[in-house]
């Protein structure tokens, strides 16, 4: 069970949250790790269909991770902005609640590498993409995180700037 947001004012629609997803480059991945510590660890990633996408190497402590407990959640923060004389922070962010997998093969892996692909080298041609991917294709995971429950949330601060 995901909790609701205490601070319902605080609340973003659900587009914009979407928004916040499509456009940010680095996220926190949370997972269950060694001995039931929480493992958290900033990745890049790719937002797609009601899924994260990762690049992930084959082995460490992060894949281990997601093959012993199916249970994660993704942070990303869009805005930090520290404003002193308030003893504050104005900022928005978005966290996702759902089940990662490791995706070592097939359509689903190739789609996520080439989103990936394009998202972080926008310039590169299709077939320097292509190429790049068959070459490599052998040497690394996606992780997908299946979203179940996403919100996205700001200082009330903006809220009430926008509501002027």
């Amino acid at each position: 069970m995901i909790r609701e947001m205490r601070r319902i004012k605080q609340l973003l629609p659900e587009q914009k949250t979407i928004e916040i997803m499509e456009r940010n480059t680095a996220g926190v991945l949370a997972v269950t790790g060694d001995d039931d510590y929480p493992y958290a660890v900033p990745i890049s990633y790719v937002y797609a269909d009601g899924k994260i996408y990762m690049h992930s190497a084959k082995e460490g402590n992060k894949v281990d991770a997601v093959r012993n407990h199916e249970k994660a959640s993704f942070c990303v923060i869009d805005k930090d902005q520290i404003v002193p004389e308030e003893y504050t922070t104005y900022f928005r962010s978005a966290i996702a609640f759902g089940k990662v997998r490791l995706v070592e093969e097939g359509e689903e892996k190739r789609k996520a590498t080439e989103l990936l692909g394009r998202k972080y080298y926008p310039a590169d041609t299709a077939e320097n993409l292509t190429r790049v991917i068959d070459e490599s294709d052998s040497r690394f995971v996606i992780i997908a995180l299946d979203i179940e429950h996403m919100t996205g949330k700001e200082a009330i601060e903006l809220v009430r700037a926008a509501e002027k």
